[in-house]
């Protein structure tokens, strides 16, 4: 038996118009195929660009949020450092009067007698309020000036030198100081007196 199909013989113009067609497809598959084959390549390209900028991104979300994060920390444990060195009270004659109260019991503390105290004053200005007391004293070791100079250093509230006198006599040093203390004035109920 013969089969017919695979003693098909082809005339030369059967085989160019056969090779004419499979040039003509393969032509089509190449012009469609490669742009096709391109848009993935692009798109795929385009993903991980994009990929590559979100991972960046988060990575300097990640560090900005630490570092943001130390931030508010520092910031914070500056703020609870401020408001320990601040004074607190309903009233500035309150104030006043603990502030004259810390100075007098740092002074005994120290070994130093007062000798006497002058009127607060008091200047406020942008939510704060700066409170200056002055002081006279008396002591017989130079001594429990240094000592008392040390504690007004680590008071809290912190009282801050800004003045400070001392003289000797024979038997005794006589001083005058002057500190001040903070308070802020969005804290007091009524600022009368």
């Amino acid at each position: 038996m013969n089969n017919p199909l695979v003693n098909i013989q082809m005339s030369a113009r059967e085989k160019r118009v056969v090779m004419l067609a499979a040039l003509v497809a393969l032509v089509l598959v190449v012009t469609n195929l490669f742009p096709a084959l391109q848009r993935i390549y692009d798109s795929r390209q385009q993903n991980i660009e994009s990929l590559e900028l979100d991972l960046a991104r988060e990575e300097r979300l990640t560090e900005n949020t630490a570092q943001w994060r130390e931030r508010r920390i520092a910031a914070e444990t500056r703020r609870d450092e401020l408001a320990a060195q601040t004074f607190s009270g309903a009233t500035v004659p309150v104030i006043e009067a603990n502030i004259q109260r810390a100075l007098s019991q740092h002074a005994r503390d120290a070994g130093i007698t007062v000798s006497s105290t002058r009127l607060a004053d008091r200047l406020e200005t942008a939510g704060w309020i700066l409170i200056s007391q002055e002081m006279s004293f008396r002591t017989s070791d130079a001594g429990n000036t240094v000592e008392f100079l040390r504690q007004l250093e680590t008071s809290s509230p912190r009282l801050h030198v800004t003045h400070f006198n001392l003289s000797h006599s024979r038997t005794q040093y006589n001083g005058a100081i002057t500190v001040v203390g903070f308070a802020r004035s969005e804290s007091i109920g009524n600022n009368d007196e």
